[in-house]
């Protein structure tokens, strides 16, 4: 400047370079591996919509060869998060950390108008950190379906004030409960047979709250696989979803609280059901590697984390899934399976849940195309970004009513209601049922 003063460096350009791993961006070879891995880049075309070139905007901003607008700001936020990437990356760039570390910046910047701000504050900060608050939120979604006013707020109209894509998850969303597992089974569950191991099974909020039977029926295939099962009470939200939404401090608050309470559980294994889950809780040493009072618990802590397929399948006792009478018979019953990201690309499980379905009788397991490729979901994807999660979801159900089966499986609660509504959407109820694998397994297991 004529001056001889530098101009300002724009606020979000700053915080960008102190989140950023200088490292990871550099480490990008720009070799295009990533291309056809990624959803967003397949349905658009546009390397600014890849993995690669989001690394470059990033790179780009951070080197001030641009400025982060808007347009900056919506590129990153229209990545799924599905770290498809990762798995093809032959340079090992931690993809899923830097769109994190871009978030977690873009929101310290953000300004969002009041009522934006007002439902963010409430869901990261008023209820999803405090398990009892939860309950009171499941308590309350029961009472609304149990009640008649459901019926009405369809009956009278009323869900039209309502965006398409939330009335279509509320149409699909499963029977709330008002109390959790350890409320209706308590928090420790011997093995069957002589003791494997012990394990803590991690419940979640969002699983403890509409998915109660998954989380009682995990309890149920464990003790029988030969492990004893407890169930801290004090554990609570993993964090995933305020590490995907640029809440990086909530989630590693959250991740201090759990491993503090399950490194006094003296467990063996720490297990999840839910892939969405799994995947930041086997991260918390990441989440942490900044901290030095935590680091080492939160080591210990990701050592132990394993999903209840690959525990079932490495370590337990061979289960007995061919009880007769659950498809109505000996009837084969024909089934598929779609990934959940999180499981496949973070924890690197695919195998297992595959080889469990293929272990019940009567059950042909045909393999989806494209099982690997995300659903569209990807934790509130689906209700931010519904225009694009619809795309996805559209080619997705294509590959799954090829198939033919009766079941379409999956390992994560996100995936589980976005193919419920796939099968609504696509006129496919009562030809495909969509079912947790846990519930699957459950139902066919010889007690």
């Amino acid at each position: 400047m004529a001056n001889g003063q530098t101009q300002p460096m724009n606020p979000l350009t700053e915080k960008l370079r102190l989140r950023l791993d200088e490292d990871q961006l550099t480490n990008c070879m720009r070799c295009g591996f990533c291309l056809p891995a990624c959803p967003t880049f397949a349905e658009t075309g546009l390397e600014a919509e890849s993995p690669r070139g989001r690394i470059a905007l990033m790179k780009a901003v951070t080197d001030g060869l641009m400025a982060p607008d808007q347009a900056f700001e919506d590129q990153m936020n229209h990545c799924l998060g599905c770290r498809a990437c990762e798995p093809a990356c032959p340079a090992g760039v931690k993809y899923g950390q830097l769109i994190e570390q871009a978030r977690d910046a873009i929101e310290d910047h953000k300004r969002h108008k009041p009522l934006v701000r007002a439902a963010r504050h409430a869901a990261f900060k008023t209820v999803f950190p405090h398990q009892n608050r939860m309950k009171w939120v499941g308590r309350g979604l029961r009472f609304y379906q149990k009640s008649g006013l459901r019926a009405a707020a369809h009956a009278t109209g009323a869900m039209k004030l309502f965006p398409k894509h939330l009335r279509d998850m509320e149409k699909i969303l499963p029977d709330a409960a008002g109390r959790g597992v350890v409320e209706q089974i308590g928090d420790r569950h011997p093995a069957k047979g002589e003791k494997i191991a012990t394990v803590a099974l991690f419940r979640g909020c969002i699983m403890d709250v509409l998915f109660t039977d998954t989380n009682i029926h995990t309890v149920d295939l464990l003790t029988a696989a030969g492990f004893e099962v407890v169930i801290p009470r004090e554990q609570n939200c993993c964090g995933a979803l305020h590490a995907h939404s640029g809440e990086a401090e909530g989630a590693r608050e959250l991740a201090r609280r759990n491993i503090q309470t399950f490194k006094a559980a003296g467990v063996d294994y720490i297990v999840s059901n839910a892939g969405g889950c799994g995947a930041i809780l086997s991260e918390y040493d990441h989440l942490l590697h900044e901290d030095p009072q935590w680091r080492d618990d939160a080591v210990w802590f990701a050592e132990r984390v394993v999903d209840i397929s690959d525990l079932l399948v490495r370590f337990g006792r061979k289960l007995d899934f061919g009880r007769d009478d659950a498809a109505g018979g000996t009837e084969p019953v024909r089934i598929t399976y779609q990934d959940s990201c999180h499981l496949r690309n973070v924890m690197r499980s695919s195998d297992a849940p595959r080889k469990l379905m293929r272990q019940v009788e009567g059950a042909q397991y045909v393999e989806m195309t494209g099982a690997d490729r995300c659903c569209g979901s990807a934790g509130i994807y689906n209700i931010t970004q519904p225009a694009m999660a619809g795309q996805i979801l559209d080619h997705k159900m294509e590959h799954a009513e090829a198939t033919q089966a009766s079941y379409l499986l999956t390992s994560n609660p996100g995936c589980l209601l976005q193919m419920k509504h796939g099968i609504e959407e696509h006129g496919l109820s009562g030809r495909m049922e969509a079912v947790h694998i846990v519930d699957f397994l459950h139902e066919r297991l010889n007690k």
